[in-house]
């Protein structure tokens, strides 16, 4: 895309400092959004994205934290309001992707990666939402994951958790209806990221058998171009919905 088309309106990103989240919160600060760039704690990776989008005339700022404490919620939204004034645009992008077997997992295990993907969605949420009323044409961008639509082993904790903001991103396009706020789950298949091996393993186990029918990974600026679609003003009747950006390894 080319233009300002999100001129004046101010985004979230939850974990924008690297791959996905980099790419989504470079996009919208392409297409005029002031952006609040959340990361956990890696400074130098948080920076990075306020100066590649500062050195190309946009505005951002940074919220550390970790978005399973409800506490990083309230700061990103009230950093939204105070550094520019709005919140129109959330994305619910942070998550941790751990393989382990359900038979070695540890509750802890279990609930610090839910925590960050869906417990940290809906702090975020519930912390943006104010703000995201007043705008008139909000947007609530949920990032999904393809191993919640076709299985996969070992990974039994993030897959519960990405199936579970489907069913969230359903819930709220009916209750913010009426505020004209949008939400959507924009689910990514193989995209060629730093992550897209685990640390010390090999690719993600659903990803041999869920092949892309155009034999190529997807690139972040393709899964990001989405997203900043969805929260333009040409898809305003686009909410509810699961959009696959996988290259038909699933077909929905």
């Amino acid at each position: 895309m080319s233009g300002k088309e999100l001129e004046g309106r101010v985004a979230i990103v939850t974990g924008a400092g690297r791959n996905i989240g980099r790419a989504i919160a470079l996009d919208l600060a392409a297409a005029g959004a002031a952006v609040i760039v959340n990361v956990r704690a890696n400074q130098q990776e948080a920076e990075e994205v306020v100066s590649r989008i500062e050195g190309n005339g946009g505005r951002a700022a940074i919220v550390f934290g970790d978005v399973g404490d409800p506490q990083t919620g309230a700061a990103l939204a009230d950093k939204a309001k105070g550094a520019f004034g709005r919140l129109d645009i959330l994305v619910n992008n942070a998550a941790i992707r751990r393989e382990t077997a359900i038979e070695a997992m540890s509750f802890e295990e279990w609930r610090q990666i839910t925590g960050v993907i869906l417990d940290g969605a809906f702090h975020c949420t519930k912390a943006a939402l104010p703000e995201l009323k007043k705008s008139g044409a909000g947007s609530i961008i949920n990032v999904g994951g393809m191993s919640g639509h076709v299985g996969a082993k070992d990974r039994s904790h993030v897959i519960t958790a990405k199936s579970g903001l489907i069913g969230l991103t359903k819930a709220l396009a009916h209750e913010f209806a009426d505020y004209g706020i949008n939400v959507n789950c924009v689910v990514p298949g193989m995209i060629d990221t730093a992550v897209g091996k685990p640390k010390g393993g090999p690719t993600a186990q659903h990803y041999s058998f869920a092949q892309p029918v155009n034999r190529r990974k997807g690139t972040v600026e393709e899964l990001s171009s989405m997203v900043r679609y969805l929260c333009g003003p040409s898809a305003r009747y686009v909410t509810g919905q699961t959009l696959h950006i996988n290259g038909g390894a699933y077909m929905g």
